[in-house]
């Protein structure tokens, strides 16, 4: 015969009363010896104690709804497992957000682009120069002019749609753009 774990027991007996109730007390009272090995844990793959002790926390916040649902036999292995998941998941989506230089979200402008009158709007003229101009600029730099200011397109989204790399994306625009502002000075005189 084998001898039951008192605290086990109580364990179980906690987790069936606050599947029960909802009652938060309980779910506190069944989480709080085990928040030093969340809080372990956390720091272990964050190795920040400030992200740990909000993980700890929002483990706790998970567990009002996760314990509600799934039926746990033992509890430690079960919140250890829950505490690895969420801190990997969370590390997962983190990693996915990258720092990317500003440069390649940027709209650029140019004087030709912006020059309003009173009213805000381009000058009709200035619109049909821009227009035989840019019909002027080769095939690549007109398609990526094109895309990134009048579609208003960032460089990688570009360079997405037109299968060209990143760098000669930019070479495009830039180039496009030096050539057009040329044309239209020319059109204008």
């Amino acid at each position: 015969m084998t001898k039951r774990n008192p605290a086990v027991h109580s364990e179980q007996q906690l987790l069936a009363e606050y599947r029960q109730t909802g009652d938060l007390q309980l779910l506190g009272k069944l989480y709080e010896p085990y928040m030093p090995l969340i809080y372990g844990v956390c720091l272990k793959y964050y190795k920040d104690e400030a992200k740990s002790e909000d993980a700890v926390m929002q483990i706790f916040e998970a567990l009002i709804d996760k314990l509600r649902v799934h039926q746990v036999s033992h509890f430690k292995s079960w919140l250890y497992t829950l505490a690895r998941n969420h801190c990997l998941m969370d590390l997962r989506v983190t990693s996915r957000i990258k720092n990317v230089a500003i440069d390649e979200y940027l709209v650029e402008s140019d004087a030709f682009l912006h020059q309003y009158d009173k009213e805000n709007k381009v000058p009709e003229e200035q619109l049909v120069r821009m227009e035989a101009c840019l019909a002027e600029l080769n095939d690549e730099q007109q398609q990526c002019v094109t895309l990134f200011y009048l579609e208003q397109k960032c460089y990688k989204e570009i360079a997405a749609l037109t299968g060209y790399e990143l760098n000669k994306v930019k070479s495009h625009i830039q180039n496009g753009k030096r050539n057009l502002k040329i044309c239209m000075e020319k059109k204008q005189t």
